[in-house]
């Protein structure tokens, strides 16, 4: 059974990646392409990390059961057409909302690190983050609703999940783990510089 990320990143077709780029307002194709990777692995890596405890597996539970039934994911054109920034009522589809929930005060250093591994500005990057939000919650909330998982299940197959970023030989995947595995000083200048995050961003480009 493909895991998660294996999921997503499958939804990034030509096509995604092109509207994408489009709601960026004609942001570059490749860059969009890695941000759009490494925003997923974060936010998928973070929300296992915030599912390691009981409290924080529950509370993810019941958000899923609550709000993530995977139906953003029926017309996700209809959804990144949406845009960023615009105020959603529904919690489905609040991009911000699951950001501040996921990263919390993590938010600004996370989307430096990746505005870094990918050449992309700030902005577009927090914009792209706010529009891939939803998928990878709907997505999650997909797969414990097909799996019939209970809060055991789900943190299971997070916990799984994270070990295979770990252990992954894709360098993109090991370095922002490296990151979130570090101890948040509010200044990641010194660490993307070390991890050698923007060489590396380029090296490891998609197609």
């Amino acid at each position: 059974m493909p895991n998660l990320m294996d999921l997503l990143q499958g939804q990034l077709s030509d096509s995604m990646i092109d509207q994408l780029s489009n709601q960026l307002g004609g942001a570059n194709r490749e860059q969009t392409a890695l941000a759009a990777n490494g925003i997923m692995s974060t936010l998928v890596s973070q929300i296992a990390r915030n599912a390691s405890s009981p409290e924080g597996a529950s509370s993810l539970a019941n958000a899923l059961d609550r709000d993530h039934d995977g139906s953003v994911l029926d017309d996700l054109m209809g959804l990144i057409g949406g845009g960023a920034g615009q105020p959603q009522q529904n919690n489905a589809l609040n991009g911000e909302g699951i950001i501040n929930h996921v990263l919390g005060d993590r938010q600004g250093n996370i989307i430096d690190m990746i505005s870094k591994m990918s050449g992309m500005d700030k902005g577009n990057t927090g914009n792209l983050m706010t529009m891939l939000a939803p998928m990878v919650m709907g997505m999650l909330g997909k797969q414990k609703r097909q799996q019939g998982l209970d809060i055991g299940g789900l943190t299971s197959l997070l916990t799984g999940e994270l070990q295979q970023h770990k252990t992954s030989n894709n360098p993109t995947m090991n370095l922002i783990s490296q990151f979130l595995d570090a101890d948040g000083d509010g200044d990641i200048k010194d660490d993307v510089a070390n991890m050698g995050m923007k060489f590396l961003g380029n090296l490891f480009k998609k197609k």
